[in-house]
């Protein structure tokens, strides 16, 4: 955002009575996207209609980066970064399975790409594939990720890569819908009206894409590889069961500013609970 664009504080105010719960950051923004009095009109009426800021402007903000961004393409959550950064710090870590020991990371629902590409950037040393079922977020993240040399392919999670990966991924990062099926009529109108239901809806308990992604990954990690799912505070416990029901050993970590909770597993032993105020 560029601080020197003066805003005004009718704007800021309008965002406020219309729920926005970031009025201040909206209102720069969406004042900087218009180019006349009129065209900013236009754009708060968008806004406060419930249409995401995100399809409003065409990006959004993730990990300090600008992640181009279409309607019908899930936007990438804020507590997405805990899981980012999650994944960063493993990548790190990592010995890596390819030479010369470049570690092979996937996005599995992968939307717009904007984990992948955030751990790609700010990691490097990544092999980045990616994994989507809608031809519209595969198209988004082909172009966004273009610039990592990732490789985005479609299809029903696992389903979507070429069976030569089997047993070499080194990463998994998924951040799969996970919103209980009843519940999704509570969600804000920008997602409950806007998003895919798809990408939110996780099925009775909010698990059910969360399981399949489990029971199928093993047989994808490489040895040492390591599967991270964000998931909700609420149903941590269940995803870990569900990975330790897989035969991986699971830990959970928590990021209480982001309201942010991340499921790690593995073959390895886990290590002692995380939780990170």
């Amino acid at each position: 955002m560029n601080p020197g664009v003066r805003v005004d504080p009718h704007t800021v105010a309008f965002l406020r009575a219309a729920g926005c719960v970031y009025a201040e950051e909206e209102a720069q923004i969406l004042t900087e996207a218009s180019h006349s009095t009129d065209e900013l009109r236009s754009l708060l009426a968008r806004r406060a209609s419930g249409e995401p800021l995100e399809y409003i402007v065409g990006w959004a903000q993730f990990c300090g980066l600008r992640i181009p961004l279409c309607a019908g393409v899930f936007v990438p959550r804020r507590r997405s970064e805990f899981l980012a950064e999650c994944a960063v710090q493993a990548v790190m870590a990592a010995p890596g399975s390819l030479d010369p020991g470049r570690v092979r990371v996937l996005d599995m629902c992968c939307g717009s790409g904007a984990i992948g590409l955030a751990v790609a950037i700010q990691a490097g040393n990544v092999e980045l594939l990616a994994a989507d079922d809608s031809p519209a977020a595969v198209e988004c993240a082909r172009k966004n990720l273009a610039r990592v040399g990732g490789r985005v392919f479609q299809g029903d999670l696992f389903g979507a890569l070429p069976r030569a990966r089997l047993r070499s991924i080194d990463l998994i990062v998924a951040s799969a819908p996970y919103v209980p099926t009843a519940q999704i009529e509570r969600l804000p109108a920008e997602a409950r009206l806007y998003e895919p239901r798809s990408t939110l809806d996780g099925g009775p308990d909010g698990t059910s894409v969360q399981r399949r992604i489990l029971d199928a990954v093993a047989e994808w990690l490489a040895s040492a590889g390591v599967v991270m799912i964000e998931t909700g505070g609420s149903m941590a416990e269940t995803t870990a069961n569900i990975a330790r029901s897989a035969g991986l050993s699971a830990e959970i970590r928590q990021y209480s500013d982001l309201d942010a909770t991340v499921v790690v597993a593995s073959h390895r032993p886990a290590t002692q609970r995380h939780a990170r105020q």
